[in-house]
């Protein structure tokens, strides 16, 4: 008997980089008002991190749609830059 077995196809990289920004930006408080933002414990700038993911994120969205490609690389600096964005939001304590 022969196996229907179908391995994951891994997801090209500019799928990966559409959905690590999709998810950082459902899960940063890029819509909170600023008021809000520096309001309560402030170790580092919580305004200024979100300021850098932000315009992080908007550089990449817009070479997508340029139809530029992520490399490997791209996409693991962008994860590493928004995982140290957001233990700084945790610390703020402006996400969990």
């Amino acid at each position: 008997m022969i196996s229907s077995y179908q391995p994951h196809k891994k997801p090209s990289t500019d799928v990966a980089m559409q959905t690590l920004i999709l998810q950082v930006r459902a899960e940063f408080p890029f819509s909170l008002p600023e008021a809000q933002i520096c309001a309560g414990k402030c170790v580092g700038c919580p305004k200024k991190l979100l300021e850098i993911a932000d315009t992080e994120l908007s550089d990449w969205e817009s070479k997508l749609a340029h139809g530029e490609t992520p490399l490997l690389g791209d996409i693991t600096r962008l994860g590493k830059l928004c995982k140290n964005i957001r233990r700084g939001l945790v610390r703020n304590e402006l996400i969990q």
